[in-house]
């Protein structure tokens, strides 16, 4: 055993010294018998044109070898975008390039494992977050399109278990976040969880089935929420006829050839040459990111970047599901005031210096992912990482950058899909102070519960969201201003002058949105109006309980379970904010006596929470976290 264990370091060692020495692996096809090789080797010679009439589409084809120059040199040039996760000391990224239907690039980049020292390679698994959705989607889709359902069915045809909210939630606007359903994860960490317990499919639908009020009216905004992918996964294993992972594994994933990927239901599986996330950088070191998913739908693919060149093939050819199927999976969603939105059916429909663009990114614990692809270059890129600061987005786009440089228009070109009209660039003015007085003061932007401030410093302007976030204003115009070095265009207008100030501002952004934030009085209570908040709420929804407490001289809150005491800041009367993640607006009976708040965070708004009333209170114990820290 002594022996083994030697021979074992020896062996890891001499791998290491290899890897610190050539770089990255790049993996190619290997012989049939070499064990462990045998997926590699399969996926790399079958062409687009010899796999047509297949009953299984094989996956993308490998570059010839023998390259060119010019592709060698558009290799290098991508390999140096990875340099600083190009060692076993970091956590790093595999990447897969497709095009034309074959894949011209697949490396890998730093270590899966620090505890083990265990190379990333393009066939390490990761767990690919919000990438799971437009598998999800497509399970769906093919249901629909084999007559098991519609996308216009009301949702609780197949959970009656969900509450009646009195008016119908579709498929349709569960696949284009429309439905108004809170989102899961915001619900749990409300509740007290932590988003590294062990999180299970069924204690989810608990929290969805006790929801009794929407986020808005179904199909009258776009919202993300997580939870309309969970409650999808549901419908499939009910109307597949088999559990949702058994059901997208023969219907979607073993006819792409997709042999390394499947949905992670069991946080305990083993996974073969799986990556575990990291926090941290080299020079603070790094911290595992525990993940402990026990749900899919909505998460928790396990898959690889050469298994995922398979799926973004399929964008082009529609073997899988055909061109029906393909094109539902497209159609962007439309709100009930006819509003087209970028969301299609778990993918994002854009646009890229000039290219049309299909994707959707990624984030859980450590991991980060982003795939997209551009159907008029038949191009497309996957990069999926284990460290919670990379960003797989912008490393996308950079690849695209490289390899469709001929292509590409620039930045600010008009786009080839519908998209918010361009913001012009308009010439700085210089205004007079007295002139730039009129629009400093405080302002509420109704539509998110913000706060703002409008702050005159130094003759310049400051758009005041907190501390740590702050931008000048640039005037354009007497009343029009530009915020400073934002990566696009952002004007504020001001506008409705009553007697010396304005009372009103627009923020037009890049993407359309337009809020609108009004002026109102500073918001300073004394220590007897705070100490009026004072007070023990529950929540059914949540089935929790928060007590607010005075403590340090201001108002706190303090939860059950692993949620934090945090301070409450005072906006406006009746509306306090945690300082970031939530914010509370008190409610008050006839008699003018508070008698409850409303909770919102980005993705749950005005849950309900009622002063003195006592809830079912079941009190959550932490699940033991499970150390994936197993060496081979």
């Amino acid at each position: 055993m002594r022996l083994n264990r030697i021979i074992r370091k020896t062996a890891l060692a001499v791998f290491a010294a290899l890897l610190l020495t050539v770089g990255t692996v790049t993996m190619t096809p290997a012989p049939a018998s070499a064990q462990g090789k045998a997926r590699a080797s399969a996926q790399g010679d079958q062409s687009p044109a010899s796999a047509q009439g297949q009953s299984q589409a094989q996956p993308p084809a490998a570059a010839p070898a023998a390259a060119p120059e010019k592709a060698q040199s558009i290799e290098a040039r991508v390999d140096a975008l990875f340099t600083r996760w190009n060692n076993l000391s970091t956590p790093g990224a595999a990447v897969a390039v497709i095009k034309d239907g074959i894949v011209v690039y697949r490396k890998g980049f730093g270590c899966a494992q620090l505890e083990c020292g265990i190379p990333i390679t393009p066939s390490t698994v990761f767990h690919v977050a919000s990438v799971s959705k437009q598998f999800t989607a497509m399970a769906v889709t093919m249901l629909e399109a084999a007559g098991k359902l519609s996308a216009d069915d009301d949702i609780r045809k197949y959970l009656p278990e969900m509450h009646d909210f009195g008016t119908k939630v579709t498929i349709r606007n569960l696949l284009n976040h429309t439905s108004g359903i809170r989102d899961q994860w915001d619900l749990l960490v409300l509740s007290g969880w932590r988003m590294d317990d062990v999180i299970t499919q069924g204690q989810i639908m608990d929290r969805l089935e006790r929801q009794r009020e929407l986020n808005f009216a179904p199909g009258s905004r776009y919202l993300y929420s997580n939870a309309g992918f969970t409650l999808l996964a549901e419908i499939v294993g009910r109307v597949g006829g088999k559990p949702f992972t058994e059901w997208t594994r023969e219907n979607i994933f073993e006819p792409l050839g997709m042999t390394s990927t499947h949905f992670h239901l069991d946080h305990t599986e083993i996974v073969r040459d799986r990556a575990y996330s990291y926090d941290g950088d080299p020079e603070h070191g790094f911290r595992q990111a525990v993940l402990n998913y026990a749900n899919v739908g909505a998460t928790s693919l396990f898959t690889t970047v050469e298994d995922m060149a398979n799926w973004l093939r399929n964008f082009e050819d529609k073997r899988l599901g055909g061109p029906e199927v393909m094109d539902r999976m497209l159609t962007r969603g439309v709100l009930t005031d006819g509003t087209e939105i970028a969301y299609a059916r778990g993918l994002e429909i854009g646009a890229y210096k000039g290219l049309k663009t299909i994707g959707h990114g990624g984030g859980d614990a450590g991991f980060r992912s982003h795939v997209v692809f551009f159907p008029e270059t038949r191009f497309g890129v996957a990069v999926f990482s284990n460290l919670g600061s990379f960003n797989p987005g912008d490393m996308a786009y950079k690849i695209a950058d490289i390899y469709l440089a001929s292509q590409l228009k620039p930045a600010g070109a008009p786009a080839a899909v519908p998209a918010a009209p361009a913001l012009a660039a308009l010439t700085p003015i210089t205004l007079p102070a007295k002139d730039l007085e009129a629009m400093a003061g405080t302002y509420w932007i109704e539509s998110s519960q913000f706060l703002r401030k409008i702050l005159l410093d130094k003759g310049r302007l400051i758009y005041f969201r907190s501390a740590d976030s702050q931008t000048e204003l640039e005037p354009v115009s007497p009343t029009k201003f530009r915020m400073k070095d934002l990566p696009g265009p952002v004007y504020v207008d001001f506008s409705d002058k009553k007697g010396s100030v304005y009372t009103t501002y627009t923020v037009t952004e890049a993407d359309g949105g337009r809020p609108v934030a009004k002026r109102i009085e500073p918001f300073e209570p004394t220590e007897a109006q705070l100490k009026e908040y004072l007070g023990s709420y529950t929540s059914e929804e949540l089935d929790t309980r928060y007590d607010l407490i005075w403590k340090s001289g201001s108002l706190w809150v303090t939860g059950q379970g692993h949620q934090e005491d945090a301070p409450l800041i005072p906006m406006k009367k009746d509306f306090f904010s945690s300082g970031g993640y939530f914010r509370l607006q008190f409610e008050r009976d006839a008699d003018g006596a508070i008698s409850g708040f409303r909770i919102s965070t980005g993705r749950v708004l005005n849950l309900k929470f009622v002063r003195g009333a006592s809830a079912s209170q079941r009190k959550h114990i932490r699940s033991p976290v499970f150390d994936p820290a197993i060496c081979p």
